[in-house]
């Protein structure tokens, strides 16, 4: 147990040492710094830094400053032009989306909305991922919440579930959310054999515009434009980034996925460092597999 919790904590330091190197990195992105300067903002050597930063993120330091200019934002953007619009013409079998994941998708009805969880039991715990440590929920139906631990405070992220489930009993119940954890990173690595459930809460306009997100694939983006012409209401801009805010669980459903119509990333809830970094892990997961599949065609 003890070598566990070491081994928790050690992941938790980790990552703090890997969001301090992605925010050094996109404060100092125009001037290019070099891998000693930022190994050294961390008190780390250059190997050391270099090891870490690309088991965590998947790619080098280098390559993923590049992945912080706008530029590349830019230019993302428009090679995803209409993505939403292709996926649903295209179906969601593929590799890569995680709306085949989820299978079953139950939003709660108007009045279990009204009554904000009463009755409901949710089961709670917290666990490491590559984007920091979670505050992860569940319910009979499945995935209630995800939150991300934000200043090191397991309270504040508490608070943040009761205010969603004020009149819900919760639970404190690592046994039972740690299998859950386990199969979001493996899905999130691509391992889709195992369907998850989602418990969703939320209006009509909310699902939709949740249900839109999972349909862009892994390694794209899109604008909130885009967003709201995909779900039939053009000109609904506002409505749609407020109900892409109010997301209860992001990285799953991929809110990170949707930056503004200027390439610019936007706002995010638990942190613009934290959006670049899922962002670019994404991306050079989705690269990568365009090289390995290229090279099978080529063989």
């Amino acid at each position: 147990m003890d070598a566990n919790m070491n081994n928790y904590q050690q992941m938790l330091e980790d990552y703090r040492r890997i969001e301090q190197a992605i925010n050094f990195l996109a404060a100092s992105r125009a001037r290019q710094p070099s891998l000693r300067e930022v190994a050294e903002s961390l008190a780390l050597s250059e190997y050391h830094f270099q090891r870490l930063f690309t088991r965590w993120v998947g790619i080098s330091p280098k390559r993923f400053l590049q992945y912080l200019t706008k530029e590349y934002a830019k230019a993302l953007l428009e090679e995803s032009h209409n993505v939403l619009q292709v996926s649903y013409q295209a179906g969601l079998s593929g590799p890569g989306r995680l709306h085949d994941l989820f299978v079953t998708c139950e939003a709660v009805t108007p009045g279990e909305f009204k009554r904000r969880g009463e009755g409901l039991v949710i089961d709670y715990g917290f666990h490491p991922t590559p984007f920091g440590e979670c505050l992860l929920a569940l319910t009979e139906r499945g995935i209630s919440n995800l939150i991300f631990i934000q200043n090191d405070s397991h309270a504040q992220a508490l608070t943040e579930l009761r205010r969603a489930w004020g009149r819900a009993e919760l639970r404190f119940h690592p046994q039972r959310t740690e299998p859950v954890a386990a199969q979001i990173m493996l899905a999130l690595q691509g391992d889709l054999s195992k369907p998850l459930a989602l418990h969703l809460r939320g209006s009509n306009f909310q699902l939709k515009v949740w249900e839109a997100l999972l349909r862009i694939p892994q390694g794209a983006v899109t604008s909130y434009q885009e967003l709201a012409v995909a779900i039939g209401r053009p000109g609904s801009e506002r409505a749609v980034g407020h109900a892409v805010g109010c997301n209860p669980i992001p990285l799953l459903i991929p809110c990170h996925r949707v930056i503004r119509k200027t390439g610019e990333l936007g706002g995010y809830r638990y942190g613009i460092a934290r959006k670049q970094a899922i962002l670019g892990w994404e991306i050079a997961r989705s690269s990568m597999n365009r090289v390995e599949g290229a090279s099978v065609e080529a063989g």
